[in-house]
């Protein structure tokens, strides 16, 4: 069975399958990557919440930054919200981003129960 929710005509926010969440890319508000990241990660956290997951159960994340120059902003932002052991498999890569002001974006699969 899939379940999706806050489902829109180009995407749903969160799908659930398997005991797997899948979510949509999230990205920030703010000037600074570290803001951004810090706004994106608690829009994270909200859908994993709403989606009966938590950062412990996230298992795989792609980060995508607008440029690789910010690759350690945005790491000290994400090196201080993962739970100290249960990082997840990442990957991250530099692209150019849906709004020319996005600077960072998380995708996230987690499991729940």
């Amino acid at each position: 069975m899939i379940e999706r929710q806050d489902i829109g005509q180009r995407m749903s926010k969160i799908v659930k399958h398997n005991c797997t969440v899948y979510l949509c890319g999230q990205v920030g508000a703010g000037d600074s990557v570290t803001e951004q990241t810090q706004d994106c990660l608690a829009r994270v956290d909200a859908l994993l919440e709403k989606a009966g997951s938590s950062r412990e159960q996230i298992l795989q994340a792609i980060i995508w930054v607008a440029d690789m120059a910010d690759f350690a902003e945005m790491n000290a932002v994400w090196d201080a919200w993962v739970p100290e052991g249960h990082a997840p498999a990442r990957a991250c890569g530099e692209a150019k981003l849906a709004r020319p002001e996005l600077k960072v974006e998380v995708i996230v699969t987690a499991a729940y129960e």
